[in-house]
């Protein structure tokens, strides 16, 4: 595993030359598979990471970043919080795909804010915050962008998702290779590549987050009912709008 580097880099283009890049990338890949979209991200897209939970669907970004270069940085951010099993699949699914660059990143001040662990009760978006959002933001400063797993079928406010889009106020682009994907898309890759699944989805958790804030779903909720259940909230904050880190749900 890799230490992390915190030093941003500078000259990013400005607004409408982001824009311009982000236009032009969807109209060339418009047509194209999930596949050549992050083949296309790495090689086009500038220094890109993938950030991944190594959650219940992550595999399928996973291998196909190590079919394209298994160098490719991989941000998993453990929050401390996490599953045992996430962890023990975090370690199987990096040595099984030989991913060579996985960068596992940890809040630094966590004892100062959260010393008894217990902030997640009272303030699960300051929760978040301190363990998630604030330590991804310094790890992604270095890259031009970065990969995700989000897809259309997932929310309303994710209905037009495009495969590359403009972060506002980061100055990077996000990249969502399976935007178009169904769920029946997302079980084929598997199938057919033979990817190992994740543990506890077996268990009734179709989409897995952090060990206190995650409970098993029942057949016929959505699959992210298990996330932060009862609360108003449905987002880690790790996604923004309008430049600011969103976590309400209401607003992502």
């Amino acid at each position: 595993m890799l230490d992390l580097a915190e030093n941003a880099p500078a000259g990013r283009p400005d607004a409408a030359a982001l824009t311009a890049k982000v236009d032009e990338l969807n109209a060339r890949y418009r047509h194209h598979s999930a596949t050549a979209v992050m083949q296309g991200a790495l090689k086009e897209a500038g220094n890109i990471a993938l950030v991944s939970s190594f959650g219940a669907e992550s595999v399928v970004l996973l291998h196909m970043a190590a079919v394209a270069d298994r160098s490719t940085p991989i941000l998993f951010i453990d929050t401390e919080m996490l599953f045992t099993e996430t962890l023990v699949y975090q370690t199987e699914v990096s040595e099984r795909l030989g991913l060579s660059n996985v960068r596992i990143i940890r809040a630094g001040d966590i004892a100062a804010h959260d010393p008894d662990g217990t902030l997640h009760r009272s303030d699960p978006d300051a929760c978040c915050t301190l363990r998630k959002t604030e330590p991804l933001n310094k790890a992604l400063a270095p890259f031009d962008g970065w990969i995700t797993g989000r897809k259309r079928f997932q929310s309303g406010k994710r209905a037009a998702l495009d495969f590359f889009e403009v972060e506002d106020g980061t100055g990077r682009i996000k990249i969502n290779p399976l935007a178009h994907w169904a769920p029946e898309d997302v079980r084929a890759y598997m199938d057919e590549n033979r990817l190992p699944r994740h543990p506890l989805v077996a268990q009734g958790y179709p989409s897995i987050g952090c060990a206190p804030c995650t409970s098993p779903v029942a057949e016929g909720e959505a699959p992210r009912a298990g996330r932060w259940r009862d609360q108003n909230k449905d987002e880690c904050g790790i996604h923004f709008v309008n430049g600011k880190m969103v976590r309400i749900g209401a607003n992502t």
